[in-house]
């Protein structure tokens, strides 16, 4: 290329033919770039994948939001697409009175919380111990943890449900929690194996000099290798808590006859009860919109949740190994 952009410049036969020559080639740097990554065409292609996907993603939740707040005019109006001509409200007053909101986020809240911070902790340890402790047959018992993360709930829900209705916790939200406690759970296996990664690549000098300093096994871990997790224990945390929000198996088998459900499972329940009045009374132009409020109600909770700890949770996601 240098060659070709000096023959362009000697051809040219002008005294400046040095100044001709550094042009060009700060123009073929500026689209190029002096390394593969840094033109412009490289940064617009990748603009252009990033704009792609956030497309895709961002286009369902701006239709929900944008078809909750349509009144009835809108909605026939085949012109209004995107853009509403009048906010309405109703549709999500209607949402929010059927959920029963503040006692379903209660509890929902209640739910995810509590699982989270469960999980967080009593799978720390697991991960300490199958990353640095020198367990007999802990081969074995990460093989049997790894059967817990393949075989499907479906297969071991029957015995728990028979079960939580002899011990008599059925229609609590006990026989959710009480798994989190042991390190089981919605996904607990992923939560050890995330926490065995990160304390698998911490340095062994820090515990040799925890030792010589008289600390024991659990000082150790909670002194010295559990500061330096923050960032897989926040990532465990978010992943417990949005899952565990979403959740809607274990609380239609569980609480399945309570009479102010999770959000989770008081969509379904919304979306029955619209379904079934559509076939009593016809299709009904607000069954969409109300749908959509609905969810939108769901979701909103993670969205802030997310928005405060989104820094934090991608620091994190990339110093646990979870991008390698």
């Amino acid at each position: 290329m240098e060659k070709i952009l000096a023959k362009i410049a000697l051809r040219t036969k002008r005294p400046d033919a040095s100044s001709f020559l550094n042009r060009l080639t700060r123009i073929r740097y500026l689209i190029f770039g002096r390394e593969a990554d840094k033109g412009l065409i490289y940064k617009a292609f990748i603009y252009l994948i990033l704009i792609d996907a956030a497309y895709i993603y961002l286009k369902p939740v701006l239709h929900m939001v944008t078809t909750m707040v349509k009144n009835g005019s809108d909605l026939l109006d085949p012109s209004v697409n995107w853009i509403p001509n009048a906010i309405y409200l109703g549709n999500l007053q209607e949402a929010w009175t059927w959920l029963k909101y503040p006692q379903a986020l209660g509890l929902s809240m209640l739910l995810s919380c509590s699982v989270a911070l469960l999980q967080t902790c009593s799978c720390a340890v697991a991960g300490y111990a199958f990353a640095r402790l020198k367990v007999p047959f802990k081969s074995v018992l990460f093989f049997f943890l790894l059967l817990t993360f393949i075989v499907p709930l479906q297969l071991t829900v029957l015995p728990n449900l028979v079960f939580a209705r002899v011990t008599g916790v059925l229609d609590t939200i006990i026989p959710i929690i009480v798994p989190a406690i042991f390190g089981l759970g919605l996904k607990g296996a992923l939560f050890v194996i995330i926490y065995r990664q990160f304390f698998s690549t911490q340095p062994k000098e820090l515990e040799e000099a925890a030792r010589i300093d008289g600390a024991n096994v659990y000082k150790v871990f909670l002194r010295v290798m559990l500061p330096l997790a923050k960032p897989a224990i926040l990532v465990v945390f978010l992943f417990s808590f949005v899952w565990t929000w979403n959740d809607f198996y274990l609380p239609s088998m569980y609480l399945s006859n309570v009479e102010t459900p999770p959000l989770s499972l008081g969509i379904s329940r919304i979306a029955t009860m619209l379904r079934d009045q559509a076939e009593l009374s016809g299709p009904s132009i607000f069954t969409e919109p109300i749908s959509m409020a609905t969810t939108f109600l769901m979701i909103l909770p993670p969205i802030v949740l997310y928005m405060f700890a989104q820094r934090w949770f991608i620091e994190g996601v990339e110093r646990t190994g979870l991008v390698e």
